[in-house]
């Protein structure tokens, strides 16, 4: 498939980037400055572009069979990238007919705010996060609404090596008592999977360890 990634040269993206590769597929790694990936593959091509901008977003998308948003901007508090560029992969897809989408969240967004512990309700996404944490839930409003097949990433706080315990797939809203990590190569390996899998198709997945 020819897949496009949007914050290609994130902390997950890039990784999701590779792994779409070895999985076999064609990417597109849209990034301000795709030139960071560091990745050399035949199947590999970079656009240039800021997901703030509509049309270089719309002229992206074209000809792609599926999309992958992995947007962020660290821990910027004041950033808006997730929602206003989410709305114009979201516009572009339905212009081009493109219909596949997957979108990166977080854990805690929406109905599993529930999972979430008393120093991510109370102090990070309470507090510290609160602009953050409102932009993905706007997100996953938009994605919802947008008529696409789509499902939503929600995963736990990343850490680059493997968690303590295993992670939980599609974690229930009831779960208590959570590491409320995950490693970021394993959340790029199941965002990779849902490009062909259906299974969480117009679906939230949250991912835990």
């Amino acid at each position: 498939m020819k897949v496009i990634v949007f914050g290609a040269t994130g902390s997950v993206g890039h990784l999701a980037v590779k792994e779409l590769l070895e999985a076999g597929h064609e990417v597109t790694a849209f990034a301000r400055k795709p030139e960071k990936l560091g990745l050399t593959d035949a199947n590999l091509f970079r656009t240039a572009g800021d997901a703030l901008d509509a049309k270089a977003v719309l002229e992206a998308v074209k000809g792609h069979d599926a999309a992958v948003i992995t947007l962020g901007s660290g821990l910027s508090r004041k950033s808006v990238i997730r929602s206003q560029g989410t709305m114009n992969v979201i516009r572009a897809m339905q212009a081009q007919g493109v219909k596949r989408l997957i979108c990166q969240s977080t854990l805690g967004a929406r109905d599993s705010w529930s999972n979430l512990n008393f120093w991510w309700k109370r102090v990070m996404f309470g507090a510290l996060l609160a602009p953050v944490f409102r932009d993905h839930e706007l997100q996953e409003q938009l994605v919802e609404a947008s008529g696409l097949d789509w499902t939503i990433v929600r995963p736990a706080a990343f850490t680059d090596e493997a968690t303590r315990r295993p992670v939980i797939e599609d974690v229930p809203n009831s779960a208590r008592g959570l590491d409320l990590k995950i490693s970021r190569g394993e959340l790029a390996r199941f965002l990779t999977r849902q490009v062909i899998d259906s299974q969480y198709l117009g679906r939230a997945v949250g991912l835990s360890s």
